[in-house]
């Protein structure tokens, strides 16, 4: 994945340098232009022709080649800025060679090489300017008449020119490719620290699962003790009670198989997909077969079009272990309210019992209280950790007239699968 990255990266930098040749080559003919035209100095037009030519050819075979999808490596990028290199070497060599003022565009090709390539492509690069910007220095084609007037001593401010270029070069390479280096390994930092955390997250998540798991299985687990506690040696089990174990050993593995169905991938985009309302729907009947005493009103209003979401067994838990902890407070009145508008998801789960306390509510979600006392514990504190971990916020309210209002605002960024994808 880095290195397809890499090389996207290469792509893109090909593509800026077709642009900044282009950008040159304008530059070039219309100096040019000028200089023939209104300071009427001669040059040699045709070797210029034939060099402008041939690098506009190569910009179009550049584009040409950037239409396939295949990666451009480091070399394939170096040696276009090498193009780069001796075309502005042959431009410079037929018009005045390092007098013409076009000769500090070297720097441009060896910035962007420690730019975008490695510290020993970036030295490469500033070896191979420096040894054409001292060649123009004594093998090139003199513009006439234009520094006549300097004397021998026009010969040190070449020199003088060179050494600056050799300064400029030096702490280019030098500087930027320290500087490249740098932001390089921030980025891999960067990169490494982001696979952590999704490792993090997936680990987090399954502990989640797990732990939420083993505290749905205490309820069955607890049916079945009482009802195993009755029974005598050797005594005959009756229908109903027969019925009301088995029931209870399905509904464990049913636990047990919706935890190891999500510990594989937790929220995968293979994984199933369903319209919220019909997700919420199915959601509160398979509960109410686990609870057959609570009486249920639930009121579920979606705006169209009605998202669709990718199943997270987690956030089911954390669903459920509220709906648990409302119907252990009060069976004989439960609420279920859950409107979606704008990709806001919003659930009211409220029950009638005793209340809580706003002491209860500062410490609910940051420590785990016993079930048995309050209903709120466990189930609670892992439903706020999986909430939270998915981008929600959970509120605990007092009820007008009693009980207690479990409040959900999840936003569906993360479990939403657009029409497009």
């Amino acid at each position: 994945m880095r290195e397809q990255k890499h090389f996207h990266g290469n792509s893109l930098n090909l593509q800026r340098l077709i642009w900044l040749r282009l950008i040159v080559l304008t530059a070039e003919v219309s100096a040019s232009w000028a200089v023939v035209t209104y300071w009427h100095i001669s040059l040699s037009i045709s070797a210029l022709v034939i060099i402008w030519i041939t690098m506009a050819l190569t910009c179009v075979m550049t584009l040409v080649r950037l239409l396939y999808d295949k990666p451009v490596s480091d070399g394939e990028l170096f040696f276009q800025l090498l193009l780069e290199v001796m075309a502005l070497t042959g431009v410079l060599y037929f018009s005045g060679g390092s007098t013409n003022p076009f000769a500090p565009f070297y720097l441009l090709p060896l910035t962007l090489t420690a730019a975008s390539l490695s510290g020993i492509y970036t030295w490469a690069m500033m070896l191979f300017t420096l040894g054409c910007y001292t060649l123009l220095l004594f093998y090139n084609v003199p513009l006439p008449a234009v520094h006549g007037g300097h004397g021998t001593d026009f010969r040190l401010h070449e020199l003088g020119m060179w050494f600056g270029f050799l300064l400029s070069a030096s702490l280019i390479a030098g500087f930027a490719v320290r500087m490249a280096s740098t932001v390089r390994h921030r980025d891999q930092e960067i990169a490494d620290m982001r696979e952590q955390q999704l490792r993090q997250d997936r680990v987090l998540a399954l502990g989640t699962l797990a732990a939420g798991a083993a505290h749905e299985l205490g309820t069955p687990l607890a049916t079945m003790a009482v009802l195993l506690k009755d029974i005598q040696p050797e005594q005959a089990i009756s229908n109903k009670k027969l019925q009301i174990l088995r029931g209870q050993v399905d509904r464990c593995k049913h636990i047990l198989g919706s935890m190891s169905a999500a510990s594989g991938e937790m929220r995968a985009e293979s994984g199933s997909v369903q319209a919220l309302d019909r997700y919420l729907e199915q959601l509160l009947r398979r509960w109410l077969t686990t609870r057959t005493g609570v009486n249920l009103s639930q009121n579920i209003i979606i705006s169209e079009p009605v998202p669709k979401v990718v199943i997270d067994q987690t956030l089911e838990q954390a669903i459920l272990n509220i709906l648990n902890n409302a119907a252990d407070a009060s069976p004989d009145e439960v609420s279920f309210e859950a409107r979606c508008k704008d990709n806001l998801l919003a659930i009211d789960i409220a029950d009638r019992g005793e209340g809580i306390s706003s002491e209860l509510v500062r410490q609910v979600g940051n420590t785990i209280r016993s079930t048995k006392q309050d209903g709120l514990g466990l189930g609670l504190f892992l439903s706020y950790a999986t909430l939270e971990r998915l981008g929600g916020e959970v509120q605990l309210l007092q009820r007008d007239g009693g009980g207690v209002i479990c409040r959900i605002d999840l936003s569906l960024d993360q479990i939403r699968v657009r029409d497009h994808e």
